[in-house]
């Protein structure tokens, strides 16, 4: 196999890991049930929005894959190089990543138990999607469509990645809000969280890659 080729298999297996650690912590953090996370408030909102002024009735996910699909459109207009093999990857697993996730763990019963035990689930939830996002961010194999945004924006305009997520997370939740989302105290723990503790995991996040692509790679692999 080609050197290129095997850089890029490498790369996207460790999106892959990362993707499967962030959505655990997407997991804990539902599971806790105190509130969707930013993003999916504007999803909740959008399709309130579709359901008033269409005669019909999408379903959540089918209205989270359009606008993921409509973000890449104009990434691919902005500037095509973000948008990359592991975008589509994380587009079409993150789904059924949950899914599974929320069967495994679904029966430890976390959305009946009390404050004092959801919360620290739902911090150490976003602490692993936030630790697993980084970890697809650094292997620069492509990026979730929602979390691209604040990747162009920080790139862009030069400004930290923490800023721009929490930015753009509170955009999420107000734009989704006036919609007619709903949202709870975990969304508003996860749009000051994430993007923050994202940021201070990238460096260990950038010496994995590396370390992985030496390992396969040994002397041929791209400096990172």
């Amino acid at each position: 196999m080609k050197t290129k080729a095997k850089e890029t298999l490498i790369r996207l297996l460790v999106l892959l890991g990362g993707l499967i650690i962030a959505h655990l912590g997407v997991t804990l953090f539902l599971l806790a049930d105190l509130g969707s996370d930013p993003f999916n408030v504007l999803i909740q909102g959008l399709r309130l929005l579709v359901m008033k002024i269409a005669p019909v009735t999408p379903t959540h996910g089918t209205v989270h894959m359009v606008i993921c699909f409509l973000i890449i459109l104009i990434l691919l207009i902005v500037d095509r190089k973000y948008v990359k093999i592991g975008t589509v990857v994380c587009m079409f697993c993150g789904g059924p990543i949950i899914d599974f996730f929320s069967w495994l763990l679904g029966g430890l019963g976390i959305g009946t138990a009390g404050l004092p035990v959801k919360i620290p689930i739902l911090v150490l939830g976003c602490a692993i999607l936030a630790f697993g996002m980084s970890i697809v961010i650094r292997s620069e194999a492509g990026t979730g469509p929602n979390d691209l945004v604040a990747v162009v924006i920080s790139d862009k305009l030069k400004i930290r990645f923490s800023i721009v997520r929490i930015v753009t997370d509170v955009l999420f939740v107000l734009a989704g809000y006036l919609l007619g989302g709903r949202f709870g105290v975990g969304t508003v723990i996860c749009a000051f969280l994430v993007g923050p503790v994202a940021e201070f995991c990238m460096p260990f996040s950038s010496s994995l890659v590396n370390t992985c692509l030496r390992r396969f790679l040994g002397n041929e692999a791209s400096p990172g």
